[in-house]
This record gives structure tokens, C-alpha cells and sequence, in this order.
């Protein structure tokens, strides 16, 4: 039988400390086990503590939310393969400006429509707002977030990209540099040999004028005996270089239509890649099962590939979904206070919806959807404020670091200096925007 009281209270108190520290700061140096060890450690020690029960423990995960979780990132696998990121790649750039942006954007660009995030989900449920009057709710303050969203980042991360490509140029021009100084010199030195050669050619030129008229003699007569000879053999081996000729064209022909076929084929591959995905999030978009979609379109890649699936199954980040069943467990017991950030803006949004929806609708029933959606609009953007207030920081910072070419780390404190006033100045900006 599970505790009560206070004892339940401290001890989940806790137990969700512990989580909170591991997920913050994922290698301290008295427990560096990770973030994903730490969360099913905090969901464990509220089983242990009986804060909860194993069985509401197992209800606590969200089986929807890991199955969405899991398809996008089997389409991410074969969009990373259908040559979708290789430019960044190319490109070498800093990866913190651009981890930062992309988490960001996906937080704010999901505010617009229910099924963007889970706490817009719930506030659909809850309020009975159809998807057309959502999205053109929040759409403008959405549009306009995401622009400010970029602009902060370029003020913020100007001086460090700006560096970086003029860092690259200058590199560029050095390998230039090396490349003409090693081109040129051998020409110097072959200037040189050419004038020490010639100069022992014109000495010894004088001794060879003699030598002519005795040689021009022997070599009237061993040339008529070697245009009887040499007719055969030029014969054959023109016709022998002429079929080595046709070999190697025909070679090359066929080389030139393979490569050719490979290219089509390659190109056809990546357009069905492409049109599966415009086709999930159409999906998306009209409503569809999140869950189901995603892993449908995943099945479809599978199988347009025509290969073992094992290789691209392999990269999908497991340990990401292990850490989400811990989150889910931690989080269901933990105790809300104030901030989205402190936990997640999921569980705010339950605790808060009701009682703010209770006080709009005692003024009008206008200002009750107006409520709605700044409420879903506050909750998203607060995402940005810390590393752990949204489920795309998390899937970003731990994708970047498991990434086998890039291997970086975004921190809570790198994510904090840009989250923080970004969150304010664009809740600020969206506010006004609102559509009730």
C-alpha cells in the first residue's frame, strides 16, 4: 500500500530532485550516469519509496507520445539518408547557434495547431476548439515569433558565425598559397637544369656535325631493308590499337548508362522519401492519429528502401525513449508549483486549464477561448525558457550528442542565456496577437 501524508511528500520530493540534477547536469562528478540512467533512477526510487504503485507507474507512460517519438525518428533516419542535412554537413558551421534555432522554432511553430504539441492536445480536448479556429488564433503570433525567434539569434550568435566563415576564408586562402609556392618552385629549379642542359648540348654539337656523313650512309641502307618488315607489323597494330579503341568506347558507354540508371534510380528513391513525409504531415495536419501516422510513414520508408531496415533501425536514439518513460514516471508524481520549466508545460496546462478557463468564462464566453489559447500560446513559448521545459529541447540535445559527426553538448546553462530573454520578449510580442 502506497504512503501518505508528508512521508509520501518528502520522499517523492526526493526522488525528483535526484532526476532533476541528473537531467540538468547529465555528468556530475559524485553520479555521472546520464540523463537517461537518472530518469529511470527517479522512477524507480518513487516505486521504492511508494509514492506510487508499479502498476500506476506503468499507466504513467505514454504509449502514444513513444510511438510518435520513435516514427520521427525512423523519418529522420531516412531523410538524413536521402541527403535532407547534407548541407549543414558541408558546411561545417557551429552547431550551438543552430541546435538552439531549431528547438526553439519547433516549439514555437508548434503553438499554431492542437496536435503540434501534448499540452495544445489537452487544451483541445478540454476547451472543444476546432482546428480551424486554433490555428487562426494563434497563427499570427506564431509567424511573428518565429521571425523574432531569428532575429534574437543572429544578434546573439552574429559575432560567432562571422568569425567562423572568416576563419574558413582565411584557411582557404592559405591552402591557396601553399598551392602556387609548391607549383611555382619546381619551375624554378627546371629553369635552371634547362639552361645547365642545353649548355652541354650546344658542346657537344660540334663533334656530332662529324659523325653525320658516315651515318646518313648506314642509314639509307638499313632503312630499305626495315619498310619491308615494318609494313606487316604497322598493319597489325593499327588494327589492334583500332580494337582496343571500339573495347574502351563501348566500355565507357555502358559505364555512362549505369551511372545514368543509378542517378534515376537514386533521384526516384529520394522523391518517394520526400512525398511520404509531405504526406505525414498533411496527415497531421487533418487529424489523424500522431502516434499511428508517424509510425506508418516510418513502415512506408521501410519498405520503399528495399534493404535490411537493421542499419537505420539502429540509429534511432533508444536511450531517449527509455529516458522519456522515466520522465513520464518522475513527472506524474512530482509536485507542481510554478513554472512549466521546473518540470514540463504538459502538466501545467492540466493543472492550470481548468481554473483559468473557470474565470474567463465568468465574463464571456469569447474571453473563456481568448484564455484557451494564451494558455496554450504561454505554455508552448515557456518551452524555450530551460533545456527541460519542452520535449524538443530534450530529442535535440540528445540527438546532438549522440550524432556520431558532430558529438556536441548544449548545456542547460548555453540553453538558459538564450532561452531566457528569447522567452520573454516573444510571449511579450504574442500576447496582443491572440485571436479570441
Amino acid at each position: 500500500m502506497a504512503l501518505a501524508g508528508t512521508a509520501k511528500v518528502v520522499l517523492g520530493s526526493i526522488a525528483f530532485a535526484i532526476f532533476w540534477v541528473l537531467a540538468v547536469f547529465p555528468v556530475v562528478p559524485f553520479l555521472p550516469i546520464g540523463r537517461t540512467a537518472g530518469s529511470l533512477l527517479g522512477a524507480m526510487l518513487m516505486v521504492i519509496f511508494r509514492v506510487i504503485t508499479p502498476d500506476e507507474a506503468y499507466d504513467a507512460i505514454d504509449l502514444p507520445i513513444l510511438g510518435l517519438l520513435f516514427g520521427t525518428m525512423v523519418v529522420g533516419v531516412y531523410l538524413e539518408k536521402a541527403d535532407m542535412f547534407k548541407y549543414l554537413a558541408k558546411q561545417n558551421l557551429p552547431p550551438h547557434p543552430f541546435l538552439l534555432a531549431l528547438a526553439s522554432s519547433a516549439n514555437i511553430g508548434s503553438s499554431a495547431t492542437p496536435i503540434g504539441n501534448p499540452q495544445n492536445l489537452v487544451i483541445a480536448v478540454q476547451s472543444k476548439i476546432s482546428f480551424g479556429n486554433f490555428l487562426f488564433g494563434i497563427l499570427p503570433a506564431m509567424l511573428l515569433g518565429v521571425l523574432v525567434n531569428a532575429l534574437i539569434l543572429l544578434c546573439m550568435y552574429w559575432k560567432l558565425l562571422s568569425v567562423h566563415v572568416k576563419d574558413e576564408e582565411h584557411g582557404a586562402i592559405e591552402k591557396d598559397v601553399e598551392s602556387i609556392n609548391i607549383g611555382s618552385s619546381p619551375n624554378i629549379n627546371g629553369n635552371a637544369d634547362y639552361v645547365e642542359v642545353s649548355a652541354n648540348r650546344s658542346s657537344s654539337s660540334e663533334n656530332e656535325i662529324h659523325k653525320v656523313p658516315s651515318e646518313l650512309e648506314s642509314g639509307r641502307n638499313s632503312n630499305a631493308s626495315k619498310e619491308m618488315t615494318g609494313d606487316g607489323f604497322s598493319q597489325r597494330k593499327e588494327e589492334t590499337v583500332s580494337s582496343r579503341k571500339v573495347l574502351s568506347m563501348n566500355e565507357l558507354i555502358s559505364s555512362k548508362e549505369d551511372e545514368g540508371r543509378r542517378r534515376w534510380k537514386r533521384l526516384s528513391w529520394k522523391t518517394c522519401v520526400y512525398l511520404v513525409v509531405i504526406g505525414m504531415l498533411i496527415s497531421l495536419l487533418l487529424g489523424l492519429n500522431m502516434s499511428w501516422t508517424a509510425i506508418t510513414a516510418a513502415l512506408v520508408l521501410v519498405v520503399l528502401d528495399f534493404k535490411d531496415a537493421q542499419p537505420c533501425l539502429e540509429k534511432v536514439s533508444y536511450s531517449l525513449l527509455i529516458f522519456f518513460c522515466g520522465l513520464f514516471i518522475t513527472v506524474l508524481t512530482a509536485v507542481i508549483l510554478i513554472l512549466s520549466n521546473l518540470v514540463s508545460n504538459v502538466p501545467t496546462v492540466l493543472l492550470l486549464g481548468g481554473p483559468v478557463a473557470a474565470s474567463a468564462a465568468a465574463i464571456s464566453a469569447a474571453d473563456e477561448k481568448k484564455a484557451w489559447l494564451i494558455l496554450a500560446w504561454v505554455s508552448t513559448v515557456a518551452g524555450n525558457l530551460s533545456l527541460l521545459g519542452s520535449a524538443a529541447n530534450l530529442i535535440v540535445c540528445e540527438q546532438a550528442r549522440r550524432a556520431p559527426n558532430l558529438g556536441y553538448t548544449l548545456t542547460f546553462w548555453n540553453h538558459l542565456k538564450f532561452g531566457f530573454p528569447s522567452t520573454l520578449i516573444i510571449t511579450a510580442i504574442g500576447l496582443p496577437l491572440i485571436k479570441g
